[in-house]
This record gives C-alpha cells, sequence and structure tokens, in this order.
C-alpha cells in the first residue's frame, strides 16, 4: 500500500453528511468550527470562502475544497463592490437541500458542501501529515464523488455506511492525488510530487523498523545530506526524523487497537529493540505509556 493510502486507512473517515446548497442575491453565512473535516464542490456559478486564518478563497465552477482540520469558514457571494454582505437567510427546501439569500431571486450558484469525521483515535498526528487546506480546480472526477456520496447518503440500502467510507477514502485520495500533481502546501502530498523525496518517504512506510538516518534517507533519495534534510523539511513542513517518529507512532497506535500483538511485536515492528525502549519513546511522545493508552481505547469501545 502506497504512503496516501495507508494514512488515508488510518484515518478511518465516516460518519459523513452532506447537502445540496443554492444561492441567490448577496449573502454570506458563517460555520462555525465543529470539530469535523470539511469537503465542497462547485456545480454552478461561484462564491468566496474564507476560512478562519486564511486569506479569502475565489471558488468557480469545477472548484474543490478539502479542508481535513476545519476551523470554522465564512461563505459568501463573491462581489468587486464594497457594499457589505448581510447574513443571509437559510432555507430548507428539502431534506439535504438548502438555499442562501433571497429565494425570489433566480439561484445563481450550486455546490455539494459536507462534513466528515475521522475514527482514527489518533487523527491530530496523522492529519498533520496532509496539507492543511485543499483548493483544486477543474477536478470533475470530485464533483462526481461528492454526488455520489450525496446520493448514498439519502439511499436507504444495506450497507450504505460501508459504502458512503469507501467513498470518503477514495474522494480523499483522489483529492491528495490531485493535489499530488501540483502540491503547493506542506505535507505528505507535496513530498511525494517530489520524485527524490517520493523514494525516502516510501521507503519509510514500507520499513518502518529499519534503523533509518537522515544519512541513510538522503541516499535512497540521491541527495547530499544537507541538500535532503532542507528539501524534506520544505516540503513536508517537518524534519525526516520527526516525520518517520511521528509515522512510527501512528503505526503503533493501530496496532495498540486492534489488539492483535504484544508489545515487544509491536516494539519491533515500528523500529524499537525492545518492548521498554519503546514504551519509552512512546510515552514521551504521547504522554501516557503504550498499557495505558490501550486501556483507555478498550474502555471507549
Amino acid at each position: 500500500m502506497d504512503p496516501l493510502s495507508q494514512v488515508v486507512a488510518l484515518l478511518q473517515p465516516g460518519a459523513a453528511y452532506s447537502k445540496l446548497v443554492t444561492g441567490s442575491g448577496r449573502w454570506q453565512v458563517r460555520q462555525p468550527h465543529a470539530g469535523h473535516a470539511f469537503f465542497c464542490a462547485v456545480l454552478e456559478g461561484h462564491c468566496e470562502m474564507t476560512f478562519d486564518g486564511q486569506p479569502p478563497i475565489a471558488l468557480r465552477q469545477g472548484d474543490f475544497i478539502l479542508m481535513p482540520a476545519n476551523p470554522g469558514f465564512t461563505v459568501s457571494t463573491h462581489s468587486d463592490d464594497q457594499a457589505p454582505l448581510h447574513t443571509a437567510q437559510v432555507t430548507t427546501l428539502a431534506p439535504g437541500v438548502v438555499h442562501f439569500g433571497d429565494r425570489q431571486q433566480t439561484p445563481d450558484l450550486r455546490m455539494m458542501g459536507g462534513v466528515f469525521a475521522f475514527g482514527s483515535p489518533d487523527a491530530s498526528l496523522l492529519l498533520s501529515l496532509l496539507p492543511t487546506l485543499l483548493h483544486l480546480q477543474g477536478e470533475p472526477r470530485l464533483a462526481r464523488l461528492a454526488a455520489l456520496l450525496n446520493e448514498e447518503s439519502r439511499a436507504d440500502k444495506p450497507a450504505r455506511d460501508a459504502v458512503m467510507n469507501h467513498l470518503l477514502e477514495v474522494m480523499l485520495i483522489e483529492a491528495l492525488r490531485s493535489e499530488h500533481n501540483g502540491a503547493t502546501t506542506p505535507g505528505l502530498a507535496r513530498g511525494l510530487a517530489d520524485p527524490r523525496l517520493a523514494a525516502a518517504i516510501r521507503i519509510m512506510h514500507d520499513r518502518p523498523a529499519h534503523g533509518w538516518t537522515v544519512a541513510a534517507l538522503a541516499k535512497e533519495s540521491a541527495l547530499s545530506r544537507t541538500s535532503f534534510f532542507e528539501r524534506f523539511s520544505n516540503a513536508l513542513g517537518v524534519p525526516p526524523m520527526e516525520y518517520l517518529l511521528s509515522w512510527r507512532m501512528a503505526l503503533a497506535k493501530d496496532l495498540l487497537r486492534r489488539q492483535q500483538q504484544n508489545l515487544s511485536e509491536i516494539a519491533l515492528y515500528v523500529g524499537y529493540s525492545s518492548a521498554s525502549t519503546f514504551s519509552t519513546a512512546f510515552t514521551r511522545h504521547v504522554g501516557l505509556p503504550p498499557s495505558h493508552y490501550a486501556q483507555q481505547l478498550r474502555e471507549r469501545l
């Protein structure tokens, strides 16, 4: 399994909710932080989104937005004048369909928006490996996936949740793969877009137990140690050894959750010579020993 697929699978996306949004006139709507990932596909028209802490983004037909950790945002009509925008009237037209703005005017915007959760108990660590915001233009496949997800969420069919979870995984991978082709924000997708760095990332994911060093990873990338370190840190937003540690801890947490291996086996799998050295590293990184972490997971079930 390649690195993108591994990270998405460990995140366990699910519990999705989506809706069709239409808009007309001049309006703005505030969506507060809700602790969920957010996606949006513009089907017709254009609008503007301002995520907290980010500059405004102009969205047009065919654009797709993914924010794995949504801090809250404002969506509004896109206008060149400086006249103030007023908070819109939000009208529910049908289950899963809402309208922003003046219902008397012909809608000039249609978009599919939704939120979903991550089932992983360590989502925050895994999300640190991904871009904070993806804005993709001209990606009709993503719009179709968003529409399929919306259709499935409205259907009362057997295995609906399983289908939705698989659609979410495909949508995430497709978005990250598209970002891979022109990645600009730090994260795993941008690292994989660089063929030299991709070689090092893949081998870290394939062989987490190996005693990797910066020098050894630089050799895999056919770069000098200094060039590799700087290039990796700039592309992924963290130094190579910090990324490797995060990946090992993510794997360890997943293995602890599965409860299929003992501590010594988990330690060896993620690159530690003994259960005690692994326990020390895990406690330092997570804040509690592996046994206590596993106990907390069992109590949540």
